[in-house]
């Protein structure tokens, strides 16, 4: 049975006032050490949100005493980062001076991973330039980059996230529109310091960015969707309506112009080096961006040696299934190649398919839902989704992405799909998706830290919540998914050598100084991947360095706990109980879910 925070500081606090016998002494000191590390693990959230309140909203709580966030977003700009690197300084000495032998196993782990977190983020804000995720998994050293930046997040988030109810809802939207343009300026004046430094991202990613912004600005204010969308809600009057427009163009316009002209200066200066090599400190910006992706201290060698290691093993699977399916000239890549361009398996390029696809993977999602009891012993509802991305983002996005909604379930999670080309998807390559965006993915994942201090719903490693995608996928397919579908199960193994594959080209771009097209004949004909597909993988990579490595080294990872857990338990091994550990442990740094993992072994063997 699974106990709640309430209930667990309900039982601490009665704990605390039995008398003090020699027999319970540490018992005693445990739960008031938990009880005070639980206060300052509260006040740290409090903080988080109070840095980037957009999460207050996304989560569904901003409301009560944390309301005024809902009429702010993030500051971006230099000064608003310096202000929260020095929150984050001062919490981790707060944090370190915690005993975590005073600590419960659980509030351990709880402690250990907001350090991890904090800790992280503080070394990537030594670097000068670029975003910081603070437990998350978004960091780039581009200020606004093709799939990074204000003019990209906040009209996402004003459409979708930020609901309008009431008259209240309208007034902080307007806030919130109003407070978009400080976010475009204070991006503006970081994309001048970093241009200072030589932090300017390649030609070819800035001319996607250039070309997405002004489909954002658009000639005709009155014609954003944005402001359309906004007038037409039932809660919102005339002389809301006509502030929204007066917002867009004084204040919203100009600033984005003001973006623009500074990418376009950037671009004058551009070169085609994809990697961060090339910044004065690039070799040093990597391995922190390496490390915070994968929560390890692997070097670039040794991943990109991994990613050709598991490449070949998982292709040995592949090529025996083709061979059975009659395919049988050329390399797995070649034959690949030719599958995903084989009209069966392909949709229709034009709304028709489009349509099509998104029921299909909500039928999918659904279907898989209905098998959670056979992989979980404790359940959640899955709420989830599908929808397609907004138009201004699909240029720059991957396929797909997809995460778990507010904790109070009236937003659901959603899986977001790239649908600019139906060719991005393939019919045996959709379900596997579906898998890994939604249930048991992303979406059904983030559900259990729902159960958890608010804390750890803010928080999430890159290698856990990939390896979990990818690791959910794996059940889809042990959950009988392609049992009856030889093609369907060369889709999983094509998605799982994908990851291997951008563990060999993430290091290629930005330690081995390959260029975007060698990254990119590389990907496509090793793996049999689209061109327009992995082009667009490519250019996220550069983006985002590192990020790309935390999938398939978290899947191996999570495949190791599982086998050890097999082994030390033998006969009390127990599937649905294992997978039970690892998600409810939370999303935790893969040094720390050896930990939880640990503790799982020794609960079974009692």
């Amino acid at each position: 049975m699974r106990t709640t925070r309430r209930q667990f500081l309900a039982s601490t606090a009665a704990i605390t006032a039995l008398p003090a016998l020699p027999a319970c002494a540490r018992g005693q000191a445990a739960a008031a050490g938990d009880i005070a590390a639980d206060r300052l693990l509260a006040a740290t959230a409090e903080q988080l949100l109070t840095d980037d309140p957009n999460q207050a909203t996304s989560l569904g709580i901003d409301k009560g005493e944390r309301a005024h966030l809902r009429s702010m977003l993030q500051d971006r700009s230099p000064a608003g980062l310096a202000r929260v690197a020095e929150g984050l300084r001062k919490r981790q000495a707060e944090l370190g001076a915690i005993d975590l032998e005073t600590l419960s196993p659980v509030m351990r782990t709880n402690v250990q991973t907001v350090r991890t977190a904090i800790q992280t983020a503080l070394d990537g804000f030594a670097f000068p330039y670029g975003d910081v995720a603070v437990g998350g998994w978004r960091n780039t050293p581009y200020a606004v980059v093709q799939n990074v930046g204000a003019y990209l997040d906040t009209p996402r988030f004003l459409d979708s996230d930020h609901k309008i109810e009431t008259a209240a809802d309208a007034t902080s939207w307007l806030a919130r529109f109003e407070a978009y343009a400080d976010q475009l300026d204070g991006e503006t004046e970081r994309l001048k310091i970093a241009y200072d430094r030589k932090v300017v991202a390649p030609d070819f990613l800035l001319d996607k960015t250039l070309g997405q912004i002004a489909l954002t600005r658009g000639g005709d204010v009155g014609k954003w969707d944005l402001l359309t969308d906004f007038s037409r809600k039932p809660n919102v009057t005339g002389d809301q309506a006509a502030a929204a427009a007066k917002i867009a163009a004084g204040r919203i316009a100009p600033a984005l112009d003001r973006q623009i002209a500074e990418l376009k200066r950037h671009r004058a200066a551009a070169t085609p080096d994809a990697g961060v090599w090339k910044f004065p400190d690039g070799d040093a910006y990597y391995a922190w961006a390496l490390r915070a992706a994968t929560t390890t201290t692997m070097t670039p060698d040794e991943v990109h040696r991994t990613g050709r290691e598991e490449l070949k093993q998982l292709q040995a699977e592949m090529n025996a299934i083709l061979r059975k399916q009659g395919f049988t000239k050329g390399t797995v890549g070649a034959r690949m190649t030719a599958l995903g361009k084989d009209p069966r398996f392909l949709y229709p390029d034009d709304d028709a398919g489009r349509r099509e696809i998104l029921a299909y993977m909500t039928r999918t999602i659904q279907d898989m839902r209905a098998k959670m009891p056979r992989a979980f012993h404790t359940l959640v509802k899955g709420n989830v989704e599908v929808k397609r991305l907004p138009l201004a983002e699909e240029p720059g996005a991957p396929g797909a992405y997809g995460g778990a909604g507010s904790i109070d379930g009236t937003v659901p999670g959603r899986v977001w799909l790239n649908l600019r080309t139906t060719h991005l998807h393939t019919r045996y390559s959709l379900a596997t998706l579906a898998y890994h965006e939604g249930i048991p993915g992303h979406a059904w994942q983030g559900e259990y830290t729902f159960k958890l201090p608010l804390i750890r719903s803010l928080l999430g490693f890159n290698a856990y919540s990939e390896g979990w995608a990818l690791y959910a996928e794996q059940l889809g397919a042990e959950l009988g998914a392609y049992d009856s579908d030889p093609i369907g199960r060369l889709g999983y193994l094509q998605s799982l050598a994908f990851r291997a594959c951008r563990l060999v080209v993430d290091t290629g771009l930005h330690a081995k100084r390959w260029t975007r097209q060698q990254a990119v004949e590389w990907f496509a004909t090793t793996n049999g991947s689209s061109v327009e597909e992995v082009s667009g993988e490519v250019d996220r990579y550069c983006s985002w360095p590192g990020q790309a490595c935390g999938y398939k080294l978290g899947h191996t990872h999570i495949n190791q706990l599982r086998r050890k857990t097999q082994a030390a338990l033998g006969p009390r091994y127990d599937f649905r109980a294992f997978n039970d550990a690892v998600v409810l442990g939370g999303n935790v740094p893969l040094t720390v879910l050896d930990d939880v993992i640990e503790r799982h072994i020794a609960d079974r063997r009692v």
